[in-house]
């Protein structure tokens, strides 16, 4: 291909690209208000929650062009790896997915055919959405959406973490995302960890340097600013906590202090 033009509407991707440690965030609510609200606070992406959050189609959808009508990168988190909820996700005009419980490579090559138009993959094309988000037309859009798109592959698990040096060896996988429960589940069998456990520390290295030696973005929860601050020294970009959990946390310390 062509080198591809810049495009400021991909607040995420270029901020990638330019090291720039970007901000993301998770939203759980199925509320395109919601959406508005988080993605004026100035984060640089927000991760559309659609396996644990309270988002149906319809809300992916509203919330996705919601967030890019800010200049906010919109990603979709979906519930599984089906090829339906890719094509769903993409053609709503995610700026890229979110895929959990990556274990092999096997998986990941299935998620990227499903994630490129073709001769790269086998993804199909009919909806005009995507253009709209990317802010640009429909044949530009598939022109690049191949190179444009981030496709973000969770490890959570013993057997992912075994794998993850193949995994990232995948052509199309652009970044990795550590969701410490899960990993925790898994490795330790307890959540949440205590951040100091041997197999736990050694699991979030492993997933760590495979992604820098093959070149790939990482990524990780972090549960608040300080730290983001300190995930920000090792990883690409972080998740700041969620939309739910910040709504529960203000709430709770504000009714202590008007309480005491």
């Amino acid at each position: 291909m062509a080198i591809l033009p810049h495009n400021p509407q991909l607040r995420l991707l270029n901020a990638l690209k330019n090291n720039a440690k970007p901000i993301m965030t998770f939203l759980g609510l199925p509320s395109f208000r919601t959406a508005q609200i988080v993605a004026q606070t100035g984060v640089d992406g927000i991760i559309i929650d659609c396996e644990h959050g309270y988002i149906s189609d319809d809300a992916m959808h509203s919330s996705t062009a919601a967030i890019a009508a800010l200049g906010v990168s919109p990603l979709v988190r979906l519930r599984m790896t089906h090829c339906d909820l890719i094509k769903r996700a993409l053609d709503a005009g995610a700026h890229g997915i979110v895929v959990p419980q990556i274990n092999t490579a096997e998986e990941a090559r299935t998620i990227v055919s499903y994630s490129k138009f073709p001769p790269q993959g086998l993804r199909g094309q009919g909806s005009a959405f995507p253009a709209i988000t990317h802010g640009i037309d429909i044949p530009t859009y598939i022109q690049t959406a191949n190179e444009t798109l981030i496709t973000c592959l969770q490890i959570e698990s013993k057997q992912g973490v075994e794998n993850v040096d193949e995994i990232c060896a995948v052509p199309g996988v652009d970044m990795l995302f550590i969701g410490p429960n899960d990993l925790a589940l898994s490795v330790l069998g307890y959540v949440p960890a205590k951040g100091d456990e041997p197999e736990f520390v050694n699991a979030i290295e492993k997933i760590v340097a495979a992604a820098k030696k093959h070149g790939k973005w990482v990524a990780r929860l972090s549960n608040d600013g300080t730290l983001s601050k300190e995930h920000l020294k090792i990883f690409d970009t972080v998740a700041l906590s969620y939309d739910i959990r910040a709504m529960q946390n203000w709430y709770t310390a504000e009714l202590k202090n008007a309480r005491s």
